[in-house]
């Protein structure tokens, strides 16, 4: 079967911005620092021919993007809340240059609003909603719009155009059916582009399955795409993956694990870290901070080096409140656990949550520093559309009413959507910048912290660059609110 020339593409955006973290994080960071693709790498590796792109981690100016994309036939942009704007007019500029061009969107963001995002631009010619993997495959064999269930799109008429929605493509289920996406990131990408500052470098992230059981308000991709079933791949596909990577991609020094939460199934997770064993790799993954003792240990026995833990706060009835599945004594327990077997932990923490007050901003901060992650990072609690938290923000008027929410700010850093009656979005904001100092500015983490330097030039070239970034940052976040 033929295939329209295809391209998946990152599109030119704020610098150091990287939307590719989904719900996590869809803005600037302290650090820069870059993500796969990968919600893209995985329709790539199922269209022959085609290529992704990856912008904003090239470095490519918008120009540049355009000159290159606009010789394709078909163009599919992934975009979220903060970047769909620059995205938009990025596709407008696109289908400028080459009108014939089919060009569309997938993420989240057009999942949940598809007539909005497709009236927003009449330059977007459809939107993905669910799951888009077969979707993009479909398109790229040039089957008529009408018939591809899963998108919306526009259909030109006499009357001007009409906004048509096609009927919902169904869950995958045999996740074992979509092909690796390793092969991908080796063939299109530079892998010495992405870098996160927790993590051996260079790295390589995966996902073993999609979906997450939690129900956390706040978290996007399964309220929107993924969903609140665990639907994974087998143990040997996953370390086949692994296989394939060491033999393929030997600079290669760290695998990531990017499920939601790996450990969710701990028969399985233990299963494939033995087998990580076997392979003599070194990996980390997302873990909540529930893991028993036991399946701490087997994970680090083979090869476990790093979890990426979300605490979120240190206040119990936030959690309740956001409905996280996790109380502050067993995080504290899973912390113990974690530093007797010598795990190191990236613990992520979210200001603003409903609930938040002065006092609660000052318990999560002693709740950091008692834990003590080896690395932290502060984001502020960011209503996206599709989520419980959006529903609770418009449904309480914490949120500006009819109003255009802003999460991110024109140079792409973060903002503090919520207020309450009894807390400002502007100390949300700055509790940021004190929660930062406050876990950082101590004796004994800039010790901890020299002490690794010490131990590798690399490792010291590297805690500098990032000692310069994130000293901007906090100048920068504490200049600036709009």
């Amino acid at each position: 079967m033929s295939h329209l020339k295809t391209l998946f593409l990152q599109a030119p955006s704020f610098d150091g911005f990287d939307g590719g973290a989904g719900s996590r994080y869809q803005a600037k960071r302290e650090i820069r620092s870059f993500w796969y693709p990968t919600w893209l790498a995985q329709p790539a590796a199922l269209v022959p021919g085609s290529r992704l792109l990856d912008a904003p981690a090239d470095g490519l100016t918008v120009e540049q993007a355009l000159d290159i994309a606009s010789a394709y036939e078909l163009v599919i942009i992934h975009t979220s809340t903060p970047s769909f704007p620059s995205d938009a007019r990025f596709t407008e500029l696109l289908k400028a240059r080459n009108p014939t061009l089919l060009a569309g969107m997938v993420g989240a963001k057009v999942a949940v609003d598809p007539g909005g995002s497709l009236r927003a631009s009449r330059a977007i010619d459809f939107v993905a909603r669910e799951e888009f993997d077969y979707t993009c495959r479909e398109l790229a064999e040039g089957r008529p719009l009408a018939d591809i269930d899963g998108i919306s799109w526009r259909e030109a008429g006499a009357g001007g155009d009409a906004i048509r929605h096609n009927p919902p493509r169904a869950m995958l289920e045999d996740m074992d059916a979509l092909p690796f996406v390793a092969p991908v990131y080796r063939r299109d990408l530079n892998i010495r582009n992405y870098f996160i500052g927790y993590l051996n470098y260079p790295y390589v992230s995966l996902y073993t399955g999609r979906g997450c059981r939690s129900r956390c308000t706040f978290c996007l991709w399964p309220q929107t795409v993924g969903g609140h079933r665990y639907r994974t791949r087998s143990s040997e596909n996953v370390l086949a993956e692994v296989r394939w990577i060491k033999e393929n991609m030997p600079e290669v020094k760290e695998i990531m694990f990017d499920d939601d939460t790996f450990t969710d199934f701990r028969p399985r997770a233990e299963e494939i870290a033995r087998g990580l064993g076997e392979l003599g790799v070194t990996w980390s993954c997302n873990a909540k901070a529930n893991v028993p003792y036991s399946t701490l240990k087997i994970m680090k026995e083979n090869g476990l080096r790093l979890l990426l833990v979300g605490y979120e706060s240190g206040d119990d009835q936030i959690l309740l409140n956001i409905k996280k599945g996790l109380r502050t004594d067993i995080a504290r327990r899973f912390a113990a656990d974690c530093r007797q077997l010598g795990i190191t932990v990236h613990g992520t923490f979210i200001l603003g949550l409903p609930g938040e007050t002065r006092e609660t901003i000052a318990k999560s901060i002693a709740f950091a520093k008692e834990i003590n992650p080896h690395t932290i990072q502060v984001s502020l609690a960011a209503p996206y559309p599709g989520t419980r938290l959006y529903e609770q923000a418009v449904e309480n008027e914490w949120i500006p009413p009819n109003k255009t929410i802003h999460l991110v700010n024109e140079s792409g850093v973060q903002l503090a959507a919520l207020s309450y009656p009894h807390l400002s979005s502007e100390e949300i904001y700055h509790g940021l910048e004190q929660f930062y100092r406050s876990f950082y500015f101590r004796p004994s983490k800039i010790w901890e912290i020299v002490s690794e330097m010490a131990g590798s030039w690399e490792m010291t070239r590297r805690r500098l660059r990032e000692g310069v970034e994130f000293f901007h940052f906090l100048r920068a976040h504490g200049a600036t609110h709009s």
